[in-house]
């Protein structure tokens, strides 16, 4: 083999483990630590509920409002026609 060769083959095993290692280093200097893990994720709120007095309509409720909604549009337009 050449040097060339066997210099790259190298060169692409210590990438590797830089790629490899770097990630693994970063979260457990970071994740392994409470304050750090804390201080980072501390102020973001990933899951948010919506307030127990804020309730979607249901279906049906949402079928009465487009009827009525249809019902005065038809009633509108023969007022207007």
């Amino acid at each position: 083999m050449s040097s060339i060769g066997t210099s790259k083959g190298i060169l692409e095993i210590v990438k590797f483990g830089v790629y490899v290692s770097v990630p693994i280093g970063l979260m457990y200097l970071f994740a392994n630590n409470n304050k750090n893990l804390q201080k980072i994720m501390g102020h973001r709120e990933y899951v948010v509920y919506p307030t127990e007095t804020v309730r979607p309509q249901s279906p049906e409720e949402l079928r009465e409002m487009a009827k009525e909604i249809a019902r005065k549009r038809e009633r509108d337009q023969a007022m207007r026609g």
